[in-house]
């Protein structure tokens, strides 16, 4: 019996804050989950705020990251899937999930640190003085398992069927069954 039957898929994406993680995370969710099962989408930013995680130093990112983890672990061995889209340039915590769940596809959001601080809508990069890409250096990951450029020249449903398209290729693997 294959005993990661029973165990539900993390897709985990991660970028600069500004790469359009979050929104692409919901516009898969709906697709994931009508094609994989029981799906849900956490948010770093909803995360942080519903744990009353505070900081953003290297230090507080790695503490927090390590939090949601656990969590998403837990969440995977109950059989159900997971979207989680945060910032999480770090090597420790995505080489636990490697490490730690089974069925783990790391999805990295590539894009340029300039090109995200012009867009800035959530004044990231201008109200914070704790900002990865920007004063942290980024961990980028050395092998996603998929890579989305975001060059912020082609439309989010553009990215979204590139996403799905690559992700369905992945699943299609022995490792996802």
């Amino acid at each position: 019996m294959n005993k990661n039957k029973n165990k539900g898929i993390l897709f985990w994406i991660t970028g600069l804050s500004g790469s359009g993680k979050t929104s692409l995370a919901k516009k898969i969710f709906p697709i994931i989950k009508k094609r994989y099962g029981p799906t849900i989408h956490l948010d770093g930013d909803s995360l942080r705020k519903i744990l009353n995680l505070n900081g953003y130093s290297y230090k507080q990112r790695l503490s927090n990251t390590k939090i949601y983890n656990q969590i998403v672990k837990l969440i995977t061995e109950q059989n159900i899937n997971v979207i989680i889209s945060l910032v999480g340039l770090m090597h420790i915590p995505r080489n636990w999930n490697k490490k730690n769940i089974s069925k783990y596809v790391e999805i990295f959001i590539k894009s340029e640190v300039r090109k995200v601080i012009l867009k800035d809508k959530k004044r990231v990069y201008k109200n914070n003085k704790d900002v990865v890409g920007f004063n942290i250096k980024p961990q980028f990951p050395k092998t996603p398992d998929i890579i989305i450029n975001n060059t912020f020249d082609k439309n989010l449903d553009y990215l979204k069927l590139e996403l799905l398209n690559k992700i369905s290729k992945l699943i299609n693997t022995k490792k996802y069954k």
